[in-house]
C-alpha cells in the first residue's frame, strides 16, 4: 500500500516535471563527419576475453572528440571492474577521454550499489588515476574514493548542453519508477554531418517515445539512429532472482502486475518506425532476447548487434 503510494506521488512529480521543461530549439547544430561507438561494458560480446555483465559503458568517439557514456556495473566489486579490463583489452586509456557522461544514477551505470547509495561513480574498485575532465550527470555525483580527482569538473547537466561541437546532451527527462522511485536520466545526441542524429541512450527509463520527441523539439534534423538500452524484459530478464524478473519489477511506472510487456516493446518500436531512423541498436544489458528478436525482425537490416568491443561505424 505505501510501495504503491510512494508510485503515484513520483508519477505526479515526473509528470509535472517534464511538463515544465521547455526548451528552446538548437539554432544551428554543428555536425561531426565521424562517430564511432565502442561498447565497453554490456551483456554480450563475440570477443572470448571480454569480460560482459548486465551493466552499460561505451566509448562515444565524434570526430577527436571521446565521451564514455557510464560506468558499468562491477557487480563483484572487482579491481580492474569489467569497464578496466575491456578498457585495457581493446587499447582504450582512460587518458584518452574527454568527458564523462552519466546517463542516471542506477548501480549498472556508476559502478556499483555501493555508488547508487552513495551518489559516487567507480571506474574500478581500486586505484585509478581519473584524468581532469569534465563529468555531466543529471543530478549532483561525486567520485568515489577509488578515483578522486578535486580537479575534475562535475556538472548537472538537468538541461540540454552543448558538451563538444555536434555532441549535445538533451537534457534529463524524469519517470516514476517502482521500487526504485523517482529517476532522472538523459541520453546523447550527436549531430553526423550528411544523417542526422544518433541518439545514445543508457537505460531507456525515460521512455524511447520521450527522448525522440526530445531531440525532435530541440533540433530541426531527422533522427538517424537509436543506439542503447531501451529496458525491454520481456519474457525474460537480465538480473532475476529465483523466478522473478527484478527488470521487468522496476523498470515501469505501474504496479508489479502491469509491468513491461510486449505492448510497450510494439508502441516503442512504432514510435522509431514513425521517425524514419536508420540504425537501431538494441542493449541487452536490460532487453530479453525476445525483444532482441522482436526487434531485429522489425528492422531488419537497419538493426546491428550491440556487442561488447564491437564498434559501431557511422
Amino acid at each position: 500500500m505505501i510501495t504503491g503510494v510512494k508510485l503515484m506521488v513520483d508519477r505526479r512529480r515526473a509528470e509535472k516535471a517534464r511538463n515544465e521543461r521547455e526548451y528552446a530549439p538548437i539554432e544551428h547544430p554543428e555536425a561531426v563527419q565521424s562517430l564511432t561507438v565502442l561498447p565497453l561494458v554490456d551483456y554480450l560480446s563475440d570477443h572470448p576475453e571480454a569480460k560482459t555483465e548486465p551493466g552499460v559503458s561505451y566509448l562515444v568517439k565524434a570526430d577527436d572528440f571521446t565521451v564514455l557514456l557510464d560506468v558499468g556495473y562491477n557487480k563483484k566489486g572487482e579491481h580492474p571492474s569489467p569497464l578496466l579490463h575491456n578498457m585495457n583489452l581493446f587499447g582504450v586509456n582512460i587518458n584518452d577521454l574527454d568527458a564523462v557522461f552519466i546517463s542516471h544514477h542506477h548501480l549498472d551505470h556508476l559502478g556499483g550499489a555501493r555508488e547508487q547509495k552513495n551518489h559516487t561513480f567507480s571506474i574500478s574498485h581500486g586505484p585509478v588515476d581519473f584524468p581532469s575532465i569534465p563529468v555531466y550527470s543529471p543530478l549532483p555525483l561525486e567520485h568515489s574514493s577509488y578515483n578522486p580527482n578535486p580537479d575534475s569538473d562535475i556538472r548537472v547537466s538537468l538541461d540540454p548542453v552543448k558538451i563538444a561541437p555536434g555532441v549535445y546532451g538533451i537534457g534529463s527527462i524524469p519517470r516514476a519508477l517502482y521500487l526504485m522511485g523517482y529517476t532522472e536520466e538523459q541520453a546523447l545526441a550527436v549531430n553526423v554531418a550528411g544523417k542526422g542524429l544518433v541518439l545514445i541512450i543508457g537505460c531507456g527509463h525515460q521512455t524511447v517515445e520521450r527522448v525522440i520527441e526530445r531531440a525532435q523539439k530541440l533540433f530541426d534534423l531527422p533522427i538517424y539512429g537509436v543506439i542503447g538500452g531501451l529496458h525491454f524484459p520481456v519474457h525474460g530478464g537480465r538480473i532475476m532472482l529465483g523466478p522473478i524478473n527484478l527488470q521487468a519489477l522496476v523498470g515501469a511506472d505501474r504496479m508489479p502486475w502491469n509491468s513491461i510487456n510486449e505492448n510497450d516493446v510494439r508502441k516503442s518500436i512504432q514510435a522509431i518506425t514513425d521517425a524514419d531512423v536508420k540504425l537501431i541498436s538494441l542493449s541487452a544489458h536490460d532487453s530479453s532476447d525476445w525483444s532482441i528478436d522482436y526487434f531485429k525482425e522489425s528492422f531488419g537490416s537497419a538493426y546491428r548487434d550491440l556487442l561488447v568491443g564491437t564498434p559501431i561505424n557511422i
